[in-house]
């Protein structure tokens, strides 16, 4: 038998020293190109595509989805068909090539020319799997297909060069979708499904159990009047076509007033090593904002957002949400934040506790916007629009106090927004 070579798994960076396998793309048997993506692995920062150093046969694989790989471990095997390259390494000799004929080759017989026989209709499409090449899907489509029990090879994928979309699985759940009870009817059945919780979702069970494990969490709940803040927002949004700007919500306008907060407040925007029992501020502000993907829970970073302004912020979060979703964000888009807002927008309920996003020690929550009476003096009840910020904090390096005094200074900025634009805003 010949050569066979060891794949590792890379140097991912960033000082990641092991990964989840979470996808393979080849089965053993199966010829690949190089730089052909092979594997997925996931960091707890993004998801990362791995691909053949060289062309050759795969002959083993090293681990099952799921299992946990160290950087330099075993990845699969490859019979090579071509040079190898430095990630790949030799576990046997090769047996050494035939030496050359050295009698020359008889010259074929002249053939008359022959008619080309008529041209063969064209062939259908194939799925991915009889064309012998990888399957395109984005990392979030092929999670996405993993847990519904989805073999994306038997998909034709309508993207560019085949990728499979999220549209290609939801026509196949509709195609294969069982049909309605009859109105009345009562569903029998005690089947039970089994669900791996590897991937994305293992990486959030294990961060929040850890975050609730060493946190001593504490949250604070502020009721803001958004009255004057979304009259503001619906003009500047009137002029946002002809000016050439991004609509803006209201997170935008929630970023800054953070932003201008911890300039009051910097210990909010801090780092707790709890093994050294070392607080790191920061004087760059990074806003995670979380962001539910199909998968599950992400928080891509809006980097340096002091120096940023509302349609500066409203930008990048709209670029950045929709690469954490169609899993195009990079490991740098998705790590390095200081301080965390999440916003569940129309869904936000009235109150919510949210965990912090270790090692930072805040998280800044919202509710769902609301018009509710409200007294006011000379003037009864009165409709404003109102929202919940919903807070948390870590205990052991936020006091109580501050933590009002710093959500505090937050609603004032947003009660009157005119202050968002003084000293640059």
């Amino acid at each position: 038998m010949g050569a066979t070579f060891v794949v590792k798994v890379p140097d991912i960076g960033e000082g990641v020293v092991e990964a989840e396998l979470v996808g393979w793309h080849v089965k053993p048997g199966d010829l690949v190109q190089e730089d052909q993506i092979v594997a997925e692995v996931m960091t707890d920062k993004a998801t990362v595509e791995i691909p053949a150093p060289l062309a050759g046969t795969v002959v083993a694989l090293g681990a099952e989805v799921g299992a946990k790989m160290v950087v330099g471990g075993e990845l699969l095997r490859l019979a090579p068909v071509s040079r190898p390259t430095k990630d790949a390494q030799p576990v046997a000799a090769a047996q050494p090539a035939p030496e050359p004929n050295p009698e020359p080759a008889p010259k074929p017989a002249a053939q008359a020319p022959q008619t080309a026989p008529p041209a063969a209709p064209p062939k259908p499409a194939e799925p991915p799997s009889a064309r012998g090449t990888a399957t395109l899907a984005a990392p979030a489509v092929r999670q996405r297909a993993r847990e519904l029990g989805l073999d994306l090879a038997s998909i034709a994928g309508s993207g560019p060069e085949g990728r499979i979309l999220h549209a290609d699985l939801d026509a196949l759940l509709r195609r294969g979708a069982p049909a309605a009870p009859p109105p009345g009817a009562v569903a029998t059945g005690d089947g039970v499904q089994e669900i791996p919780v590897t991937g994305l979702r293992r990486r959030i069970a294990e961060r929040m159990a850890d975050a609730t494990r060493r946190v001593a969490h504490f949250t604070y709940v502020e009721e803001v009047d958004l009255t004057a803040l979304e009259a503001l927002r619906a003009t500047l949004n009137a002029e946002a076509t002809t000016r050439g700007r991004p609509r803006l919500t209201p997170l935008p306008f929630l970023m800054r007033a953070v932003v201008r907060a911890v300039a009051d407040f910097p210990q909010m925007n801090a780092h707790y090593d709890d093994e050294t029992n070392i607080i790191r501020r920061h004087a760059a502000i990074h806003l995670g904002i979380a962001t539910q993907a199909d998968g599950g829970l992400m928080v891509p970073v809006v980097r340096n957002a002091q120096a940023r302004d509302l349609w500066g912020c409203a930008g990048e979060v709209a670029r950045l949400a929709a690469a954490a979703r169609d899993g195009s964000a990079r490991r740098e888009e998705l790590s390095g934040s200081t301080l965390t807002i999440t916003s569940l927008g129309a869904m936000g309920g009235i109150a919510s506790t949210p965990v912090v996003n270790v090692p930072e020690v805040a998280i800044i929550g919202t509710s769902r916007m609301q018009v509710r009476p409200v007294w006011q003096e000379g003037q009864g009840f009165v409709p404003r629009t109102m929202m919940n910020l919903c807070s948390s904090f870590d205990h052991r390096v936020v006091d109580g106090a501050d933590a009002a005094a710093f959500i505090g200074r937050v609603k004032v900025l947003l009660e009157t927004p005119a202050l968002l634009f003084i000293d640059g805003g």
